[in-house]
């Protein structure tokens, strides 16, 4: 804004050009104040804005981490998975060996049993047939006893 002094005998009104300098210098104290105020909101908005930056940077890298442990949850199951199913798989071999060996246990005991069986009976008839012939041997001997006791006479 352009400002009009009135002349006077020297030049201009030294009081007009004094209250104008008086209201410029106030201007321009008001600018650097506002320029002040303006730069320290500034840096603190930078300081702000690098918060937030470190803050985006912690966000982006704990959303990694849980993406990571997402991947490694999802895997766990996934193991988990297949050791159950590993495991489900195993214990029917193993019944089922169990039961191919318990059967054949069976069988054998089975085949034992009947052989000891078998052989009980053989030892009782052969035991019978000893006896019959033990009596056959002893009523032959004693029929002798009488025949030898009937000589004397």
């Amino acid at each position: 804004m352009m400002e009009k002094f009135n002349r006077t005998l020297r030049g201009y009104n030294p009081a007009e050009v004094n209250r104008f300098l008086d209201q410029v210098i106030k201007q321009v104290e008001e600018m650097v104040n506002e320029l002040k105020v303006k730069n320290e909101r500034i840096i603190e908005l930078e300081k702000v804005e690098q918060e937030n930056q470190i803050l985006r940077d912690k966000l982006g890298q704990y959303e990694r981490m849980e993406e990571t442990l997402n991947k490694a949850i999802l895997m766990a199951q996934r193991t988990s998975d297949q050791i159950r199913s590993a495991a489900q798989q195993e214990r029917e071999t193993i019944i089922e060996d169990a039961k191919r060996n318990a059967s054949r246990i069976v069988n054998e005991a089975l085949l034992r049993a009947e052989k000891t069986e078998y052989e009980a009976s053989m030892l009782r008839r052969n035991l019978n047939v000893f006896k019959r012939r033990l009596r056959d041997i002893i009523e032959s001997q004693l029929e002798f006893v009488d025949d030898i006791e009937k000589i004397e006479l």
